[in-house]
């Protein structure tokens, strides 16, 4: 880790993010839900949708495409369905509450799924299927994304990173959780990397003239032009398994626009006339309900099982442990509320200058205090 560094009390930034949604006219409950699903990102170790991401939310309220207050709305239900329109409000309270739904309808009709149309990015997809096996519930979520993927054998961006979740109860300490795009890796990443000053790695992107480019600021530009995109999941042509990656984009494509009458494809790119327009993004959710199947205890101890089994099989050389799909999130989350969530240099000076946008001056956090502060000072600050 850089000396530039700092390692901050998670409890701290989900206060910062908080009072930061609430400067721009959240309301405190839904401020609290954006907050929780942010820092939950940073707690798991994935730096590419917590804070880091902060300001994309803080500027596109600016920006008039995201509604500050929630206004979604049921347009059809069923016992065990619902359509729901998010109204171009804060992905992360539409998402929640559309869970939510999905799950009380599970607990009185054994399966709930629910289709939202015309929502907005809702940070990390795993964080709802979460929400369900802590009822004992199996959860899925889905949702589609602004076009940065290229099709199999194609070159243009015209899927998005079209993230799946999966999550089910064990009887180990932690639940399986599978929670991953459809793509090598999302955007968020190609951020964070620019961020860093790293270059992307081969592999994972495309030009328009077939190029794997590693140049990460290049490439936002690039993904904004239209003329790179990522790779789906597997990475180029079919050797590797690209088409694959493909096929469950199109798939989650297909759950997030066609089950709500929702926008996809292009219509999801952010812009209309050139200028900054609601994304209008798809999701999808399903809760089952365990119970409905098997009893509970014989379900998580099962799965439990299976994920012993696979972890006891041996191990490739260099390699002392294989991890399960959640394993590592757990630990990491045992671990940063121990030590803190490390904050670079470069998205402290991002988080001084939100300070300061949002009015935020008297706020007590440490390396928030002086934007004038050196390194040395910050470094100081944060011990």
């Amino acid at each position: 880790m850089s000396h530039d560094t700092v390692y901050v009390d998670h409890r701290e930034l989900r206060r910062f993010m908080r009072e930061g949604f609430v400067a721009m006219g959240v309301p405190s409950d839904e401020a609290d839900i954006c907050a929780d699903v942010l820092i939950e990102s940073d707690l798991r170790g994935i730096k590419s949708h917590g804070i880091g991401r902060f300001k994309m939310y803080i500027d596109r309220m600016k920006d008039g495409i995201i509604s500050p207050v929630c206004t979604m709305r049921i347009v059809s239900e069923t016992e065990n369905t619902a359509v729901v329109d998010g109204g171009d409000s804060l992905g992360h309270v539409v998402a929640k509450r559309a869970m939510q739904l999905a799950i009380d309808k599970a607990e009185k009709h054994h399966v709930g799924m629910v289709a939202v149309r015309n929502s907005t990015h809702f940070g990390i997809c795993g964080y709802y299927p979460s929400m369900a096996v802590e009822r004992d519930m199996v959860g899925l979520a889905f949702s589609n994304a602004r076009p940065s993927v290229a099709p199999t054998f194609g070159v243009e961006p015209v899927l998005g990173t079209n993230p799946i979740s999966f999550g089910a109860p064990s009887d180990e300490v932690y639940p399986f959780l599978l929670d991953i795009a459809t793509s090598t890796t999302q955007r968020g990443k190609i951020e964070v990397y620019a961020l860093e000053g790293s270059p992307t790695p081969k592999g994972l992107t495309i030009d328009i003239h077939g190029n794997q480019p590693t140049d990460s600021k290049a490439l936002l530009k690039m993904f904004v032009d239209g003329t790179a995109s990522l790779l789906p999941l597997g990475g180029a042509g079919e050797e590797l398994g690209g088409h694959k990656g493909y096929g469950l984009g199109v798939m989650v494509e297909i759950l997030c626009a066609a089950f709500c009458g929702g926008a996809f494809g292009k219509a999801l790119s952010g812009f209309e006339d050139g200028r900054p327009a609601p994304h209008r993004l798809g999701h999808f959710f399903a809760a089952i309900n365990i119970a409905s199947f098997v009893p509970v205890g014989v379900f998580k101890a099962i799965t439990g099982s299976i994920m012993r089994e696979i972890r006891a099989s041996a191990k490739a050389p260099g390699h002392d442990r294989i991890f399960i799909a959640g394993e590592k999130e757990f630990e990491m989350v045992e671990r940063r509320k121990k030590e803190g969530v490390p904050i670079p240099r470069p998205l402290q000076e991002i988080m001084i200058q939100l300070k300061h946008e949002l009015g935020l001056e008297g706020f007590p956090f440490p390396f928030f205090a002086d934007d004038t502060a050196t390194v040395q000072d910050v470094q100081r600050m944060g011990a």
